[in-house]
């Protein structure tokens, strides 16, 4: 069982920056491949990163490739996503959720997420 919970949205206006942190509770972080989502009002969750359990491999949605960066800290079990140049359609909210087998892009593939947390940008 892993509980995941984010911190650090808020508002910002557009072309500034945020970073995001996901805290894990349990020793196995480690093994757990993390992802971010987003799910604005009105729309489907879509995804953001995903960061492997080692942090060796990457994945970014093209709408933030290039803007975000996602990375973790076992020792401290935490993932991050780093958002630069922040744009109002990115304003949403913001989950990290887990896996402990699947990397990749499907939400519903990932097994435990965290409660989410709002990210408004203004324009």
């Amino acid at each position: 069982q892993v509980q995941l919970v984010e911190s650090g949205g808020g508002l910002v206006q557009a072309g500034g920056s945020l970073r995001l942190s996901c805290a894990a509770s349990g020793r196995t972080f480690s093994t757990y491949n993390m992802g971010w989502f987003r799910q604005a009002p009105g729309k489907e969750r879509e995804f953001v990163a995903a960061i492997s359990w080692s942090g060796s491999d990457t994945y970014y949605a093209d709408s933030v490739k290039g803007r975000f960066t996602i990375s973790r800290d076992n020792a401290k079990n935490t993932v991050y996503l780093q958002m630069n140049s922040l744009k109002p359609e990115d304003t949403a909210l913001y989950y990290c959720a887990a896996s402990g087998r699947y990397y990749g892009t499907n939400y519903y593939s990932y097994d435990y997420w965290g409660q989410g947390i709002q990210v408004t940008v203004s324009s």
